[in-house]
């Protein structure tokens, strides 16, 4: 290995991925980047997907496994943890890394040292003129959305340039920036979790720089279904919990009107079939979405103290005014139809 380069540690959070790590991690072990550490943390698979990995790689990674599945957020910070990298590096198990991924964005870090995370350009696996998405954006209740998804990829993402923040399925962060930040919130469990710790970089006070050479191919909601109910839980109790920890106090007063707008669109969305509501709607009952959303709320409600305490700690790191993070809202907004009524 090359110590005069910086070291590269790529965290894999597996749970019951036997379909597809493979392709993940052998599209690691061909990076053109090599000095890089491989850590997979195995999120208490039953589908022998662990014993796999320890058969087909040995040494050249290091597997960490965990008696139960403990989410993305908490497998993630595990790695975190472990790692010696100075950039720490996120790929989704159903995703695989272009040849030159890692390599285009550290050099993209040291081209951009305000910047302490990095996002990919994500396509999708099966179709890869379709985007995934370039960065996330955000709508005005802390619900978020890649931009790009589901476009065709015809070059209207090519440069490099500044995102509010990565999608974790494919992201890359300073460790010097997680060492003064902190790592994910493993309240969140999964979905979301990536909004937390990018708006939390955010404030205080680090950059996000979109890498447009620096390609990653991802199976959408490949380990998890991408309408289920467990999914449609975390991510609408975990968006109110983003909206309660961030967002300056009257963006926040004004979050639940924009709510009701989005909730609007989604059940027209249900009922023509368009949307993730659409798509949810096609697979279960109105009254299975309603008892989610209850129990998403409920959930909300009980840890919204516990958020409150934390909304004081992030304060104390903030280097940014409401004014400012206002105008994050309106330039990395997402509107109410576009993430209501688009798949």
């Amino acid at each position: 290995m090359n110590t005069n380069i910086p070291l590269a540690s790529v965290i894999v959070v597996n749970w019951n991925g036997r379909e597809f790590i493979s392709e993940c991690i052998d599209s690691l072990l061909s990076q053109s980047w090599t000095s890089l550490e491989i850590i997979v943390v195995d999120n208490g698979s039953t589908d022998g997907s662990d014993v796999e990995l320890v058969n087909r790689y040995g040494s050249r990674i290091r597997l960490i496994k965990k008696d139960f599945n403990t989410g993305f957020a908490a497998g993630n910070n595990t790695g975190i943890r472990e790692a010696k990298g100075e950039f720490i590096f996120l790929l989704n198990s159903d995703a695989v890394a272009g040849k030159d991924w890692i390599k285009n964005i550290v050099e993209a870090g040291e081209r951009n040292p305000q910047s302490g995370m990095f996002a990919s350009k994500i396509l999708q696996y099966d179709n890869r003129e379709i985007i995934d998405n370039t960065g996330h954006l955000i709508y005005r209740d802390g619900l978020n959305r890649g931009r790009g998804r589901l476009e065709k990829d015809s070059g209207q993402f090519e440069k490099e340039g500044e995102i509010f923040f990565p999608s974790g399925c494919a992201a890359c962060y300073r460790k010097k920036m997680l060492n003064e930040t902190g790592l994910f919130d493993e309240d969140f469990f999964a979905y979301g979790d990536d909004t937390d710790i990018g708006l939390k970089c955010r404030v205080a006070g680090w950059g996000c720089t979109y890498v447009p050479a620096a390609i990653a191919y991802h199976r959408y909601s490949g380990s998890t279904s991408a309408y289920s109910k467990l999914k449609a839980f975390h991510v609408e109790r975990n968006r109110a919990w983003i909206s309660v920890k961030y967002f300056p106090p009257l963006a926040l007063a004004v979050s639940p009107f924009y709510t009701l707008l989005r909730f609007s669109l989604q059940a027209y969305g249900a009922l023509s079939g368009k949307g993730a509501a659409g798509k949810f709607r096609a697979e279960y009952s109105a009254f299975d979405l309603i008892i989610i959303l209850l129990k998403a709320y409920a959930s909300a409600i009980k840890g919204l103290p516990n958020m409150l305490a934390k909304r004081k700690k992030i304060k104390n790191i903030s280097k940014v005014s409401s004014k400012k993070f206002n105008r994050w809202l309106k330039e990395f907004g997402i509107s109410a139809r576009e993430i209501a009524l688009k798949d």
